[in-house]
């Protein structure tokens, strides 16, 4: 079924917050209940030739997206590319995929067993981008895939959403620079993600970019239900090129840490 541009955002916008209420928090703190404007959503797969980045990428080149920079992260084996609209109103998106071949035999199997149950129908259309998971497994399955990748086990668990929504900084009111936002979330008793510290990057790479730690929801996997970490919010403020337009894309080092923003290890 065909949509536009702001229907797909709205589905999975709701699709967001059903696992993450603390974002609704943070639009009224922020937004001081005015609208919150959107910089980017983020969105994750594996690289196996049904669900690439590619066909992820199909239902936003279908709304007038083009692909821009693309990006890799050799520790976390994943590759990434962004895309962005001619509208500058439009939020940017950040698909990213795990180079599946470079796991245990273990981890393959897993993951090509979850891959498999894929209907082929939804591949490529805009309702895979917020179907989440498009397959069941057992939580030693998805334990397994936490031992090696906390992307691969998120994945697994969480399926096709965005990762996390960003509030863009630039075009908040009442708030001049991504360190009061920061300190706005912390008087409010949100937890943020501190690797590689609060923020990441800053005007010498032309971005500055904070994240909460992600909620915590039930997944019920076939076996088992567990409570585990679903999906967060990121800031991002966006600082002028030398031609004196302002940066569009994103950093591989900022990108590397909002990974974190998941992690396991952060849970009390």
């Amino acid at each position: 079924m065909a949509c536009t541009r702001e229907q797909l955002f709205e589905q999975l916008w709701l699709q967001f917050l059903a696992v993450t209420p603390s974002a609704k928090k943070i639009h009224q703190l922020l937004g001081h209940g005015q609208p919150v404007q959107n910089d980017h959503i983020a969105l994750r797969t594996f690289d196996l030739t049904p669900v690439n980045l590619k066909v992820l990428a199909k239902p936003w080149l279908a709304l007038g997206y083009e692909a821009k920079d693309k990006y890799e992260f050799k520790a976390k084996k994943l590759n990434a590319q962004h895309f962005a609209h001619p509208d500058p109103a439009a939020p940017l998106v950040f698909i990213s995929e795990l180079k599946v071949a470079e796991f245990s035999e273990r981890a393959q199997a897993i993951i090509r067993d979850l891959v498999a149950q894929v209907d082929p129908a939804i591949l490529g259309q805009a309702e895979m981008l917020y179907s989440g998971a498009l397959w069941r497994t057992q939580y030693h399955c998805y334990q397994a895939l936490l031992e090696e990748s906390e992307y691969a086990a998120w994945l697994a668990a969480w399926g096709y959403r965005a990762n996390h929504f960003t509030v863009n900084v630039n075009a908040l009111a009442g708030f001049s620079d991504l360190a009061q936002v920061n300190q706005a979330l912390h008087q409010a008793g949100f937890a943020l993600n501190n690797t590689g510290g609060e923020i990441k990057g800053g005007p010498e790479v032309y971005l500055a970019q904070s994240a909460t730690l992600a909620d915590s929801a039930q997944v019920d996997f076939l076996d088992e239900s567990h409570v585990i970490p679903s999906c967060f919010y990121e800031f991002a403020q966006r600082y002028t090129l030398p031609n004196g337009e302002l940066y569009r894309g994103f950093v591989e080092g900022n990108a590397d840490k909002i990974f974190h923003s998941t992690d396991n290890q952060h849970r009390l």
